[in-house]
C-alpha cells in the first residue's frame, strides 16, 4: 500500500524518458502518483512546440493512458486556493494549489528555487528534485525500484538501449546525484548496484 503522494510538476513530464521513468515507478505502489489538467496541459502543449513531429492527438493517448493507469491521480478543485498563494512565480501556484488539494507529500520539480522550502513546508509539503525523489525510493524499496528501471528500460522500442546507455539517458536527465551537490552516488551507479 502507497504511504506518500508525490505530486509531478509539468517539468518532470515534458521529457519522454523522465515522464516514462516516473510512470514505472508510480506503478510499483511505493507511492500514490498526482497530477493536475493543468499539468499535462502545460507538458502537452510545450512539447508541440518543440516537436513538430508529434501530434496532438498522440499526446492526449499518452494523457489517457496515465490518468486511466495512476488510479485517484488526478487532483481537481484547486483554482479557488490560487488566489491565495504566494511563490517567486506567480505562474506556479497552480502547482502547488493542485498538490495541496491532492493531498502530496511531496511534489517533485526541476525548478526547485520556484518552490521556497518555508513556503511549501507551511502546508505540510516537501519539494524534491527527480534525482534526490528516485534516490528515496531507492532507499524505502531498492529491488523494486531497479525492476521498474529495467521494466521501463525494455518498454524502449525505437531505439532500443543497453542498460549502460539508459542510464546515460537518465544522467543527461539530471538524475546524477552530483548535480545537487550531494554526496552520494549517483541514481546511476545505485540502479546499477541494485540490478546486481
Amino acid at each position: 500500500m502507497a504511504g506518500f503522494s508525490a505530486f509531478y510538476d509539468a517539468n518532470v513530464l515534458y521529457p519522454a524518458e523522465l515522464r516514462n521513468l516516473l510512470m514505472h515507478l508510480a506503478l510499483i505502489g511505493l507511492f500514490r502518483a498526482k497530477w493536475s489538467a493543468d499539468m499535462h496541459e502545460e507538458w502537452i502543449s510545450n512539447l508541440l512546440k518543440h516537436r513538430p513531429d508529434l501530434t496532438h492527438d498522440k499526446l492526449e493517448r499518452t494523457r489517457m493512458l496515465m490518468d486511466k493507469h495512476a488510479v485517484d491521480a488526478l487532483a481537481t478543485g484547486y483554482e479557488d486556493l490560487i488566489p491565495g498563494l504566494q511563490l517567486p512565480d506567480p505562474d506556479d501556484r497552480h502547482v502547488l494549489a493542485a498538490a495541496i488539494r491532492g493531498h502530496a507529500d511531496i511534489i517533485v520539480t526541476t525548478n526547485l528555487r520556484y518552490f521556497p522550502p518555508d513556503i511549501i513546508g507551511s502546508f505540510g509539503i516537501e519539494v524534491q528534485h527527480p534525482d534526490e525523489f528516485v534516490l528515496h525510493l531507492l532507499d524505502l524499496a531498492p529491488g523494486a525500484v531497479a525492476a521498474a528501471a529495467e521494466n521501463h528500460r525494455q518498454s524502449l522500442k525505437n531505439p532500443t538501449k543497453t542498460v549502460i546507455e539508459y542510464l546515460e539517458t537518465l544522467a543527461r536527465l539530471g538524475l546524477d546525484s552530483h548535480s545537487l551537490g550531494s554526496s552520494r552516488a549517483s541514481i546511476c551507479s545505485e540502479v546499477i548496484e541494485a540490478l546486481q
